[in-house]
């Protein structure tokens, strides 16, 4: 099956990020990526609701392929352009 979702981005967003609840965009079409704003309404995929227990540094994927959602694991790299 083609995964049609948007692929808003294809590099990671990489960053610092504090202990607390996170909610990743699955669905491609947030305007507030990686995270969700609700525009996932009306499609098969909803937020990943994702624990950081402390702060560290972490790779939110962009492309939506990532084979360890929420992070970033290089398959923005093999996708087609």
């Amino acid at each position: 099956m083609s995964d049609n979702r948007p692929i808003p981005q294809r590099m990671p967003t990489v960053g610092d990020v504090e202990p607390g609840t996170y909610h990743w965009c699955r669905c491609g079409r947030s305007m507030n990526q990686p995270f969700c704003d609700g525009s996932h309404s009306g499609t098969e995929y909803g937020p990943l609701e994702v624990q950081i227990e402390e702060k560290k540094t972490v790779a939110w994927c962009n492309c939506k392929r990532t084979g360890r959602e929420p992070f970033c694991d290089g398959t923005h790299s093999r996708l087609p352009e």
